[in-house]
């Protein structure tokens, strides 16, 4: 029978790793509203405001199965400490950047120690907690990460607005230094130390490769226009599938070795799980490119404040969240994935309302305006981010339910570096490289547009792969093994295909 003492200490825990969750949602939603900000006083260039959120991105994505890892072999207390307070000291770092480049390079780092600490959350929780009460507990997480996503924009605004002690934008990575610290030291005494009981090994070798790929694909992409596209650009994209044509025989080869991959390639035999995955990539770059271009239309386009365009999103993020709950407890049981499918469309009729809106009103746009095609796109992006990684898990066997979530969060992590890439030619490359300030609205606005057409046709192809999804979830028998017997898909951002592959978990919907 558990103490008080005991049963208070693993509630402080939650709450810690908790906190630590929000920090890290706030952190890649603030920065959005914060960017016109930042250019103005760094005199960044737009390709490396693209690297500001990217990079970010980029690195969690790909640290975040190695990170899971880690946290199996080493101890997920310890993983999850040097993360924060790596994470804090980037923060810092940050706040305190001279020029772009150094903030480029603070963001990055702050991926990666994020890639260290986020997959160690939910791996705590379920070490920490019995299974009778994990499912209040991640009940619990999932209103973190939604409050995570509704007040991250409004804080931005808030901090940027009001410009504290003059520091205009840097305050939004300095508010972390106090809470880091303070999980840091609470972490030390209240968290408890555990590891798997048979954890994979490290895969460096297959780490560097996907690395160097997804740099010679997106580094092109990012500063191809501002260079003028030259030959190299197309040269290192050409070569970028090079390496991962050899990511992919070195997987294999480490899989025959010592059956420890950085990716299970198994996996995609699977024919809804490789659809979901192209499902969470093309999703990821919906999310890159509209949340970047949305913020440059506002604040740099029509010439909003932080405050202004932060609040403009809040009908967004509430349809978001209300559609998320429905979807997950009433819709999904009773629909199945048709649901998703209803949610991409959804979204879609949102976004084309959003053009011609844009188009109609032109800088006389208003935010109440924008509420319709916001409401809209929030509640078809609801109908399917909770849903969405079970859909995709459903028919994948349970000893690699793990490296399955892990592998849904990092693709959709690399769709979303990968769109804010897309950003210089779906947005960027529908104005003219010197725009006089008088034209500043029409030009923005008019990239705008351009930039929501490829958002509508990503969306398209999301809907499009979704008919490989399975029409409903499998309810194997106890003790099943076979493919559609995932007993527990735990939360891509718990496992971050770090867990241990015979770890039974409570089902939890991501």
């Amino acid at each position: 029978m558990k103490t008080a003492d005991a049963d208070r200490r693993r509630w402080i825990a939650l709450a810690i790793v908790m906190v630590a969750s929000f920090m890290d949602l706030v952190d890649v939603t603030i920065v959005n509203i914060a960017i016109p900000s930042i250019q103005e006083d760094t005199g960044a260039s737009f390709s490396a405001i693209q690297w500001v959120t990217g990079g970010y991105a980029l690195a969690f994505a790909i640290g975040l199965i190695t990170g899971g890892r880690l946290g199996d072999i080493y101890g997920r207390k310890r993983l999850f400490l040097i993360g924060i307070g790596g994470f804090t000291v980037a923060s810092a770092l940050c706040g305190l950047a001279s020029g772009p480049e150094m903030l480029v390079g603070m963001r990055v780092l702050q991926g990666g120690t994020a890639a260290m600490m986020v997959p160690q959350v939910l791996s705590i929780i379920h070490a920490t907690f019995p299974a009778e009460e994990r499912g209040k507990v991640f009940g619990m997480f999932g209103a973190v990460v939604g409050l995570g996503a509704v007040s991250g924009p409004l804080i931005g605004a808030l901090l940027t607005e009001w410009d504290l002690f003059g520091l205009a934008w840097r305050p939004i990575f300095l508010i972390n230094l106090p809470v880091g610290i303070a999980g840091l030291l609470l972490g030390r005494r209240f968290i408890d130390e555990s590891k798997a009981e048979r954890a994979l090994k490290l895969d460096l070798v297959g780490v560097a490769l996907a690395s160097v790929g997804l740099l010679m694909l997106i580094y092109p992409l990012t500063h191809g226009r501002e260079a003028g596209w030259p030959l190299w650009g197309y040269l290192s994209m050409a070569g970028s599938l090079v390496v991962f044509a050899l990511f992919v025989a070195y997987e294999k080869a480490k899989t025959r070795r010592d059956g420890s991959p950085l990716v299970e390639l198994s996996l995609f035999r699977v024919k809804s799980f490789a659809a979901g995955i192209g499902v969470q990539l093309a999703f990821g770059v919906v999310c890159g490119i509209f949340f970047l271009v949305w913020t440059l239309y506002m604040q740099l386009g029509l010439g909003w404040s932080p405050l202004k365009a932060g609040s403009t999103g809040i009908p967004f993020s509430l349809a978001v969240s209300a559609a998320a709950g429905l979807s997950v407890q009433k819709l999904v049981p009773r629909f199945g994935r048709r649901v998703l499918q209803t949610g991409a469309l959804v979204m879609a009729a949102g976004v084309l309302t959003y053009i011609w809106e844009a188009d109609r009103y032109g800088t006389a746009i208003a935010p109440w305006q924008m509420a319709l095609p916001l409401v809209v796109m929030g509640l078809g992006m609801g109908l399917i981010v909770a849903p969405i990684t079970d859909a995709i898990l459903a028919e994948v066997p349970r000893a690699h339910a793990g490296s399955a979530s892990g592998l849904i969060n990092t693709v959709q992590q690399m769709g979303n570096a990968l769109g804010l890439a897309l950003v210089s030619v779906a947005f960027f490359g529908a104005m003219d490289d010197v725009v006089a300030p008088e034209a500043m609205g029409t030009a923005f606005g008019g990239a705008f547009v351009h930039a929501m057409w490829w958002v509508a046709g990503a969306l398209l192809v999301v809907f499009l792969l979704m008919f490989a999804l399975p029409r409903r979830k499998a309810v194997a028998p106890a003790g099943a093994d076979a493919a559609g017997a995932v007993d527990a898909p735990a939360t891509a951002a718990g496992t971050a295909g770090g867990a241990d592959p015979t770890d039974e978990r409570e089902p939890v919907l991501a």
